[in-house]
C-alpha cells in the first residue's frame, strides 16, 4: 500500500526538511517488507490557494484516485502510536492501495474535505506549526512500520 502526504506549503531546507526526508526514507525501508510504501509527500504552493476551500480543490488534486484518506484536524480523533499502526496495517489487508494523509493551511482544512475522510486524526490536544505537525505525522508513519514489523524502534 502506498502512502502520501499532501499537505498545504512547502516546506524547503532546513531542521524540518531533514527531519521528514530521514523519516519517510526510513519508512521506505522499513515498509518494503511489510507491503507498505513508498511513502511520497506532495507538497501544494500555499500561494496559489488562500481559503480552505481554495486549497481543499489543490489537495483532492493530488490525492491520488481511489485512495482512502485521513485528515488531519484538531478536532480529530487522538490514538496512541500502537492504534495508528494498526490502522494502516487494516488498511494495507483491507485491500486499499493508496493512503493519503492531508494536512490543510493555518485555517485548517474545508469541512467538505473532511467530511470525506474515513478517519479524521488529530496530532494532540495542543495547536502544532504545520511544518512541525508534518514532522510528526512522518514520524509517526515510519513509527508505525517498526512496530508492525517488531522492530526495538518503539518502546511501551
Amino acid at each position: 500500500m502506498r502512502l502520501h502526504i499532501c499537505a498545504i506549503g512547502r516546506i524547503r531546507k532546513g531542521p524540518e526538511r531533514a527531519l521528514i526526508d530521514d523519516y519517510l526514507t526510513r519508512f521506505d525501508r522499513a515498509g518494503r517488507g511489510l507491503s507498505l510504501g513508498p511513502c511520497c509527500e506532495h507538497q501544494i504552493d500555499d500561494r496559489k490557494a488562500t481559503t480552505p476551500d481554495e486549497q481543499a480543490k489543490l489537495l483532492r488534486r493530488a490525492v491520488p484516485d481511489g485512495a482512502e484518506l485521513v485528515a488531519l484536524d484538531e478536532r480529530g480523533q487522538v490514538m496512541s502510536s500502537r492504534a495508528f499502526a494498526g490502522h494502516i496495517a487494516a488498511r494495507r489487508d483491507g485491500c486499499i492501495s493508496d493512503l493519503a494523509f492531508v494536512i490543510g493551511g493555518a485555517d485548517g482544512l474545508a469541512p467538505d474535505l473532511r467530511d470525506q475522510a474515513r478517519l479524521v486524526l488529530s496530532l494532540g490536544a495542543m495547536v502544532w506549526p504545520h511544518m512541525l505537525a508534518r514532522v510528526m505525522l512522518a514520524e509517526q508513519i515510519y513509527r508505525a512500520a517498526t512496530i508492525l514489523s517488531g522492530s526495538p524502534y518503539h518502546r511501551d
